[in-house]
Formats: C-alpha cells, sequence, structure tokens
C-alpha cells in the first residue's frame, strides 16, 4: 500500500521544481481543446500545476502527463512529443500525473482522441522550450540565434562547437518570451528522436514491481472503508431498511443512507444505505447483513427478451430516415432478387479487471479525491453538483487505472465516496465488489437491426437499406431521449462506405430502462457487426470470394463527402476537410490483411476457415481476417488473427501495437460470450462465471498487427479502432467452416454443430 501525501497546487510546483526552473505551462497550449473552449483563459502568470515542461537547473526535466494511464502508455506517449520536440534526453525525464485542471482543456481520456487531439499542442509546447533555451544561449554568448541548436539536452553553437547544458540555461530561459505559434520551428518528420520509434513505458518497472499506485492502493491517515447497498432496479427509491445485524459485524461504526438520484441519472451516485467499516471486509459483510426494502419504480417492468422483440419489430418497420442516395423503394419495386436479414447484439458491461474504486475527503469545505478515472474533469462537476460547491474546491488526483474501457469515464463512484466523507467526517475509500461492478454498470446499448438489399443478376448490391434500433446513450442525460445522436449514427451507420447507387439508412426509437453509456468503440461494436455480416452474406449468396465481392462494393478509391451529401456526420469532432473518409485507405488495409493472412490461399476444410471485415472508426482504417476452427462437439478456437491498420502517424509503434492485440482479444470476448440479460428490472448477471470474458483456452492464439500509413501527417485513434470488426469477422468464419450464419450475439448461444 502507498501513503498520499495532500499538498496544494502551489505546493505541488514547489515541491516538483527548484529555484531558477524554466516552467512552460498551458499559456503554450491552443484556446481549444477537444472540440471545446476552455472554460477558464489562460493565465501566464505565476507557477501553476497545469504545466507541461519544467526544467530544473540541475538539468532534469518534469513532464507533465494530463490524461490517464490504462494500458495504452499514453503517460508515455504524449510525454514523449514533448521530450522529442524539446530536444531533452529522455534518461532524464519524469512524467507527473497531472492534476484535473480546466487549462489542460479536456483530459477526459475517452474516445481514442488523446493522441490525435494533443500531438500538435505537444510538439509546440516542446518547440516552444526548445527555442528559448535556444535563445537564452543566444543571448548568454552574444551570438545570433539562428547559430545556436539544441541537441539532446544541451545547446550548441554551430560555428564553434561550444556546448551548454539545458540545465545551466533555465534561469535565463525562463526570463525569454515565450514564443508566438507563427515563430514556432517544428521538427522535421527525419530528425525526430523518440516519435515513431518509441521508450520504455514510465509505469513499467512500478507495474511490474508492484510498487504502482492504483485507486485500491491509496490511503490517508484516518480514513475508513464504505460498501454501499444499492436498488436492484435503476431508479428505485429507498422505502425502510434495518441495520441491526450490519452494526453488531465487528469492524463496522456507522450507517449511512445517500440520497437516490433526480432523473436523469447522468453521473450522480445512484444511492442507498452505505455501511462505514474500518476495513472492506468489515463494510461487505455488514453490507449482506442489511435488511432493505425498495419501491422499484418504472424500470421494474424491462424484460430482455420481451425487450429484444420489441426492438426487433421496431426495426422491420420504416423508421427516421439519417442518410439517403438515390432512391431504394423504386428500385425494391423492380428487383429481380431481394435478400433481407436481421441481426440482433445484446446489452454488454465494460468488466474492467479493476472495479470502480474511490477515495475522497471533505475537509474545511473542499474536497480531494484520487481515484481511477479517465475523467478528470468529470470528477469535479459530478462531486461539485453533489455537495453544492464550486468546481474549484474538488482536486482529483488520478491514479493508474485497470483497465476501463470507457465505465471509469463516469464518476459516479467518486461522487459516492464525496458524499459519505462529508457524511462521516473522515476519509473514506469507496470499494465496488465484481457483483456491483457488473450489477450497477452503464451498459453498452443493445440493438436491433434489419438489412435489405436488391442484387442484379451477378449478385451486386443495387439498392441496399439498413435500419437500427437501441437505446442510446443520451438517455443517460435526457429522459426523454429515444433516438441516437448524430455522433452514435456516425459509427458505421451513416458513413457506408459502398459504392451503392440506391441506400438508405434508417434509425428508431428505443426507451432505456438501465444507464446507457459508451464502451470501447461504442456504436461501431453492433453497427459493423451488422453491415460486415451482411455484405458476407451477399458474397456468398452470389458465389463469390468474400474479399473480392468487398472491394468491388467498395468501388473506386474516393473521398465520400458526407456533409455534401447533407449527413450529420461529426467526423469524431474533427474537420472532414483534414481527416476525410477515404475509401482509397480502406482498401489498403482490406488487401492488406488478406495478403498478410494468406487469404487467397486457404479455402476452407475440416471445419476450419477465414473470415474477413473492415470498418472505419475514429478516423482510423482497420482490416480483419479471423481464423476459426470448431470442433465436434462445436468448442470454437481462433488460431490467429491479422488486423491491418492505418492509424495516421504512429508516435509509440509498441503501444499501438499492443492496443490492437488486446482489442482482439477484447472484440472476441464480446462477440463469443458478452451479453448482460435483465428480469423484472434486475440485472441477472454478477460475475465472471456468469458474464464470462474470454480465458487464455478462448483468446486468439495468435494476433498479427501490420500497420500501414505510419508516417501520414496526422494520428488518428488507436484504443478502440481493432475492436469493431472482430465480431462479423469471427462470425463470417463460422459460415465459412460451419455453414452456420450468426446473426444474433453472443455466438455462444448458438450451436455450430
Amino acid at each position: 500500500m502507498s501513503g498520499i501525501r495532500v499538498v496544494t497546487r502551489r505546493g505541488f510546483l514547489g515541491n516538483v521544481f527548484s529555484a531558477g526552473a524554466l516552467v512552460l505551462g498551458a499559456q503554450v497550449l491552443p484556446r481549444t481543446a477537444h472540440g471545446a473552449e476552455l472554460q477558464e483563459p489562460v493565465d501566464a502568470s505565476g507557477w501553476h500545476p497545469n504545466l507541461f515542461i519544467g526544467l530544473n537547473p540541475d538539468g532534469s526535466v518534469i513532464l507533465a502527463a494530463h490524461r490517464s494511464e490504462m494500458g495504452t502508455g499514453i503517460r508515455t506517449s504524449l510525454p514523449m512529443v514533448l521530450a522529442d520536440e524539446m530536444e531533452a534526453d529522455w534518461s532524464r525525464t519524469r512524467v507527473e500525473q497531472a492534476l484535473a485542471d480546466s487549462r489542460y482543456g479536456s483530459q477526459d481520456t475517452d474516445g481514442s482522441a488523446s493522441i490525435r487531439d494533443f500531438y500538435d499542442a505537444m510538439r509546440e509546447a516542446g518547440a516552444s522550450a526548445r527555442q528559448m533555451l535556444e535563445a537564452a544561449a543566444a543571448q548568454k554568448w552574444a551570438t545570433p540565434v539562428s547559430e545556436c541548436r539544441a541537441r539532446m539536452h544541451a545547446v550548441v553553437h554551430d560555428p564553434t562547437g561550444r556546448k551548454i547544458a539545458f540545465g545551466d540555461l533555465a534561469r535565463l530561459a525562463a526570463q525569454q518570451p515565450v514564443p508566438t505559434k507563427e515563430m514556432l520551428r517544428l521538427k522535421q518528420p527525419s530528425e525526430f528522436r523518440y516519435i515513431g520509434k518509441g521508450v520504455p513505458i514510465v509505469d513499467l518497472d512500478g507495474i511490474v514491481t508492484g510498487k504502482a499506485l492504483y485507486g485500491m492502493d491509496a490511503v490517508l491517515p484516518g480514513m475508513v472503508y464504505a460498501s454501499i447497498e444499492r436498488s436492484p432496479v435503476l431508479g428505485g427509491s429507498l422505502k425502510t431498511f434495518d441495520d441491526k445485524e450490519a452494526r453488531a459485524v465487528h469492524g463496522v461504526q456507522q450507517i449511512e443512507v445517500i440520497d437516490g438520484f433526480k432523473p436523469p441519472a447522468g453521473f450522480q451516485a445512484l444511492g442507498g444505505v452505505a455501511v462505514v467499516a474500518d476495513n472492506t471486509w468489515s463494510a461487505m459483510q455488514g453490507r449482506k447483513k442489511l435488511k432493505v426494502e425498495w419501491e422499484f419504480g418504472p424500470n421494474a417492468i424491462f424484460q430482455s427478451e420481451v425487450y429484444k422483440q420489441h426492438l426487433i419489430e421496431a426495426s422491420r418497420k420504416p423508421q427516421t430516415v439519417v442518410r439517403t442516395v438515390g432512391d431504394v423503394d423504386r428500385v425494391f419495386a423492380t428487383a429481380i432478387k431481394i435478400h433481407e436479414a436481421e441481426y440482433y447484439t445484446p446489452l454488454l458491461a465494460h468488466a474492467s479487471m479493476e472495479p470502480p474504486v474511490a477515495l475522497a475527503e471533505f475537509k474545511d469545505g473542499k474536497v480531494e479525491t484520487w481515484c481511477p478515472t479517465q475523467n478528470p474533469d468529470g470528477v469535479q462537476d459530478t462531486v461539485a453538483k453533489a455537495l453544492g460547491m464550486k468546481k474549484s474546491d474538488v482536486i482529483c488526483h488520478v491514479t493508474l487505472l485497470g483497465g476501463a474501457f470507457g465505465r471509469k469515464s463516469k464518476p459516479d463512484y467518486v461522487a459516492e465516496a464525496a458524499i459519505l466523507s462529508k457524511k462521516v467526517g473522515k476519509p473514506v475509500k469507496v470499494v465496488w465488489s465484481r457483483e456491483e461492478d457488473i450489477g450497477f454498470d452503464y451498459y453498452h446499448s443493445t440493438s436491433a437491426m434489419y438489412f435489405k438489399a436488391a442484387l442484379d443478376a451477378t449478385g451486386k448490391p443495387v439498392a441496399w437499406l439498413q435500419r437500427s434500433v437501441f437505446p442510446p446513450i443520451g438517455s443517460t442525460f435526457d429522459t426523454a431521449a429515444q433516438y441516437s445522436s448524430d455522433g452514435e449514427m456516425a459509427m458505421g451507420w451513416t458513413d457506408l462506405p459502398f459504392e451503392i447507387a440506391n441506400h438508405r439508412a434508417e434509425n428508431g426509437p428505443a426507451q432505456a430502462h438501465v444507464r446507457i453509456g459508451w464502451l470501447r468503440s461504442v456504436a461501431n461494436i453492433y453497427h459493423a457487426y451488422g453491415v460486415q455480416s451482411f455484405s458476407d452474406e451477399l458474397a456468398h449468396l452470389a458465389g463469390r470470394d468474400s474479399v473480392e465481392y468487398w472491394l468491388e462494393m467498395l468501388g473506386k478509391a474516393r473521398i465520400i463527402d458526407l456533409p455534401k451529401q447533407g449527413v450529420k456526420y461529426p467526423n469524431y469532432g474533427k474537420p472532414f476537410s483534414q481527416y476525410p473518409l477515404d475509401t482509397g485507405r480502406l482498401r489498403r488495409v482490406a488487401e492488406l490483411a488478406a495478403e498478410k493472412s494468406g487469404w487467397a490461399n486457404k479455402k476452407p476444410g475440416n471445419r476450419r476457415a477465414m473470415g474477413f471485415a473492415a470498418h472505419r472508426s475514429f478516423l482510423t482504417y482497420v482490416a480483419a481476417v479471423v481464423e476459426v476452427e470448431v470442433d465436434g462437439a462445436g468448442k470454437l478456437r481462433i488460431p490467429r488473427v491479422d488486423l491491418a491498420v492505418d492509424c495516421g502517424r504512429v508516435i509509440h509503434p509498441d503501444r499501438v501495437i499492443s492496443q490492437f492485440e488486446g482489442a482482439a482479444t477484447f472484440g472476441a470476448s464480446l462477440a463469443l460470450m458478452g451479453e448482460i440479460t435483465a428480469a423484472d428490472g434486475r440485472i441477472q448477471q454478477s460475475n465472471f462465471h456468469d458474464y464470462q470474458v474470454a480465458r487464455i483456452d478462448e483468446a486468439p492464439l495468435e494476433t498479427h498487427v501490420h500497420l500501414v500509413g505510419m508516417d501520414e501527417n496526422v494520428p488518428t485513434g488507436a484504443g478502440e479502432p481493432g475492436v469493431p470488426p472482430m465480431a462479423p469477422a469471427i462470425c463470417n468464419a463460422v459460415f465459412a467452416a460451419t455453414g452456420k450464419r450468426i446473426r444474433e450475439l453472443p455466438i455462444r448461444k448458438q450451436k455450430l454443430v
């Protein structure tokens, strides 16, 4: 266990930097980040913890990481960009986790956005430091700054070869004006020292030796532990409770009630009865002894099977049009052949290895929190609203995250700890069990999809209709929301890349009965599954090779200008002009995946076959070829996965490859066995025995990641895009191996023999 020392923002700087340090912070950042205007003006005066670069007179460099580390390597990759542009010696740098502070811009580590949103900003911050050091050396030597060049932690005078170390320039560099953006001289790619090559991740030693600080490791003097009994039905209210037996459990100190949330749920604490104790075990045992009665409310009607049929029926009826090209109705009326199919995916849970946990201390009208969060900004907002205080009075320290997948950007668990700390008058750590983690998640949405295609004499589609119905994420923040957002529709639905003259996409309404949230790759999961499975169906109907048929549907390399077609297409928050939908890049990864997997030479046989799928998400192009083997008992194995990936400029190749390797296992796990169901509003799964994840013998045996486009000018997403093509590629392989078409997930519910 690691101790935590409470420090102020100003104290943080005093402990990190010594007198005479060069400190570069938010003043070098752009005014906007992640598409949102900063809430506070940049304050260039004084010293603040919202910094990115600090140089001490002893030559040590402190680099601040303002994004959350959950295995992606982002605490290394972003600081690595700073060090590269600064010309710092990586061995002389130290990475510090930043506190939550709005002057960083968005700190929400979601949406595969960290590199693509802050790559340019980190380069500019590093280049600013480099040029200020060069200016300081020029002043010291009384020479033109054009003769001074930073090289590997020193500034060299080119004409004479004189050299002065960064540390010796810190005090003088701090007096130099910060260059404007127009004055910056960014490195050429050929000059990169770390970018595109990588370094060992900064947390490696701590993780493998058990010294790294995760949320559960946080400790404060005098802290207590809490376990909370919540309504098993979303929105249920507390009627009565008897805590006599709970209080008798050794170590239990007190029982506190947390008020239920006022709809919409948002990130509010769910409410319930909290048992506060000396230790986690006593708190959980005491909670089991509570006798609680609930008024369950309207969501008690939620029955998964009934709800599923409702979604399927809705998907069979005309719904709201979200994209249209040509006239599908006219073509369907005269088509020589029509093919229809329906697909269904269930609710999914995040089930990260580390369940939610948070430590909070309310003291002197302020709250300090330590938590594994993807969203420190959201922690400040949520806690401030829960306690009726100013956001600036909430301090959030970010620990390492033992997995997250989107769950830990919803800080309801942090609000619980803060509320209880104020009630108890002590630091409180709220610890969720695995059963709570699965039973009270922000679930990935269930979806029903309907497809219809009119085929010409060669079996190619001349008209294509698709309809998707699912409870939207917006329902968590607006109880009236039943239709998906433009962003959800843009995740594999309104951006169909095929060159089909007549196409219509529709979206139907659905009422949510649980909290719906984003999970790794979001709506792309079910949309890619439906689209890529249906296209494979059409290929087999035509008697064609799946990859060749898919490439013909994709058509010639072109830019699909969705905004010009009138499609509301947020494009993951990035300008379409800079990040277009380029079918040429999609074609390239499709062809590469087929080549690297040996697709052309491996024909189905002995219940072993390959499946193909390709998909663009988070501005990244990914194609998957998955090989499956189904034995005589119907058990499915995945001997090999090939992923071809174009994610633009690659900063840390090893970390990118590892993310796609992880995505292959994650995507396979969801496809094979992921399913959350409800009866009378209660979630029926509770732990890994009934919400399974892939074990060693079920995960892909080999995963090969093939990167292309690594030298593109702009980086795109890496954490999520590997997930969407996995389910359809697996299902398409199952069909090729067994003749069994999987139109409903998870696969384990289907008989493969």
